[in-house]
């Protein structure tokens, strides 16, 4: 397994995602997915080949100030962190932009265990899952 995937950072790309109304609500957490915008090809070069696991994932995290004072926010932003560095290159599909929003009270709260399973479900659910189709059917690789 490789490394983590690639951070969505600016303001855009967060409002892209949100734009595409594809989202999947748990207990712990909000996952909003979209296709990724047609990048240049230098950009898709070096970096592909020398991680192919995280390729094409590219992943953000977001807490409002209902999740709690800075320090529950920070925590909620961490555990969601640990969490996407563990799923996401493992099963999530190349090519999506992944934004992961924090849930009041919830996101700090909730068992470690759950959250992991709770976003391969949310990625089996919005059709995102390695090895499945959108209906959340298993797919033969090709």
């Amino acid at each position: 397994m490789g490394g983590a995937p690639a951070r969505l950072k600016t303001r855009r790309d967060f409002l892209r995602v949100a734009g595409t109304r594809r989202k999947w609500v748990t207990p712990g957490f909000i996952l909003q997915i979209a296709p990724q915008p047609a990048a240049p090809q230098e950009a898709a070069g070096p970096a592909s080949a020398r991680d192919s696991d995280t390729a094409g994932l590219r992943v953000g995290f977001t807490t409002s100030r209902k999740v709690g004072n800075a320090v529950k926010r920070n925590r909620a932003r961490r555990r969601l962190r640990a969490v996407a560095d563990q799923i996401l290159p493992q099963y999530a599909q190349p090519g999506f932009d992944y934004v992961l929003i924090g849930r009041a009270d919830a996101t700090v709260s909730l068992p470690f265990d759950q959250m992991l399973h709770d976003l391969r479900w949310a990625l089996k659910r919005l059709g995102a899952l390695r090895g499945h189709d959108g209906n959340g059917n298993k797919v033969d690789a090709p």
